[in-house]
């Protein structure tokens, strides 16, 4: 598997997700140049994206009170180790949300996240995490889904749009290398 193919997959995903009905792409680096996601994401339309601060917590949180108001964000955090600062939302807020209304609230959000890549250059262990399984053992009302081949980007986010729950993408971009 090459870098290129890994990357002109992911861009396809990202251009199908950003022209579905109600989508906004929100995040750090989603309209400016800044982390490795941005490239994925320069064929989706300005008015489909929003640019966010380092507050992951609150993105999350803003992300959640989009999908309660109908649109499906897709809530872009560039490492696992950064999106552990949202862990409240996502955990106490995202996911128990449904159970907290008796099933009357569903919000939907589908959340890019990536394990820290080590090549070029090894980042350390501070952003290199995955913590997936983590995810999995604390929420019980979204899916955790690993896409580990190029293959798997545009079915897991066509899956995640379709679904009536909230989804968390993992993205491995040490395996495009």
């Amino acid at each position: 598997m090459t870098t290129q193919l890994y990357n002109q997959q992911l861009k396809a995903a990202m251009n199908w997700i950003g022209a579905q009905d109600r989508v906004m792409i929100l995040g750090q680096a989603v309209c400016y140049a800044g982390t490795g996601c941005y490239e994925s994401i320069t064929e989706v339309p300005n008015d489909k994206k929003m640019e966010f601060p380092v507050a992951e917590n609150f993105q999350i949180g803003v992300s959640t009170g989009m999908a309660i108001n109908g649109m499906v964000p897709v809530s872009v955090v560039p490492r696992w180790n950064f999106l552990l600062n949202a862990t409240d939302q996502i955990v106490n807020h995202l996911d128990k949300m449904e159970s907290m209304s008796d099933g009357r609230c569903r919000p939907k959000v589908i959340i890019r996240v990536a394990k820290g890549s080590e090549n070029p250059v090894d980042p350390q262990d501070q952003h290199k995490g995955n913590f997936a399984d983590a995810f999995r053992l604390m929420c019980k009302n979204i899916d955790i889904v690993e896409l580990y081949q190029p293959d798997d980007f545009l079915p897991a986010y066509q899956a995640a749009y379709a679904s009536d729950r909230s989804t968390i993408l993992v993205e491995f971009p040490d395996y495009g290398k």
